[in-house]
This record gives C-alpha cells, sequence and structure tokens, in this order.
C-alpha cells in the first residue's frame, strides 16, 4: 500500500515544511523502530482524512540527522505540528489515533 505521506530530507525540510501555506505534521521515525511502523498505518489514515487540512510527511531520522538534531529530536517515533514555519505541536511516542488527531486540533485551531 502506498503511503499517504511523502518523504522529506534534510534538503526538502524548509520548503516542503517551514514554507508550507498549509500547517504540517512531521512524523519523524526510522525503520528499525516497532512503534515507527506501528504508527505508520495510523498517519497514512490522518493524511487521508485530514488532507484538505493539514500537509502529512516522514523523515527518517537515520538519513536524515541535520533536521533530527536541529529540532532536538531524541526520541522515536515524534510528531512535530508546524504552522507558518513554527513549531505549534509536538506528541512524542506511540499513541492511539484520536489522541493525536485531538493534538493536532489543538495545535492547529479547528478548520473545517
Amino acid at each position: 500500500m502506498a503511503s499517504n505521506a511523502p518523504d522529506v530530507t534534510d534538503a526538502t525540510f524548509a520548503a516542503e515544511v517551514l514554507e508550507s501555506d498549509t500547517p504540517v505534521l512531521v512524523d519523524f521515525w526510522a525503520e528499525w523502530c516497532p512503534p515507527c511502523r506501528m504508527m505508520g498505518p495510523i498517519i497514512d489514515e490522518i493524511a487521508a482524512e485530514m488532507g484538505d487540512s493539514l500537509k502529512v510527511v516522514k523523515l527518517d531520522t537515520d538519513s536524515n540527522p541535520r533536521t533530527s538534531r536541529d529540532y532536538g529530536i531524541v526520541s522515536i517515533p515524534t510528531f512535530n505540528i508546524y504552522k507558518g514555519g513554527e513549531l505549534v505541536g509536538s506528541v512524542v511516542g506511540g499513541r492511539p489515533k484520536r489522541d493525536l488527531v485531538k493534538a493536532i486540533h489543538k495545535a492547529i485551531g479547528h478548520q473545517h
């Protein structure tokens, strides 16, 4: 199954995330991380359901250490929410979908 959340890299992070007109959820993950893999389908569902009001992308922390370091990512998965180039919310660790969605709504405001 193809992912609804494209990958971003150290090279594309600023353009894809910080300069985005819509809020962005970034999934900081790694291949070797079981909770990260467990959250993958949930992230894809959120991307599909909230695609009009939220851009969802994934960043492999092993392949992109600079961005991970710049944002102080020490535990994965970490889900950072950016709006207007600013970090407005963060959720660390695997979470039920409803909890993650609630955190997203809180961070970006309810956009209908």
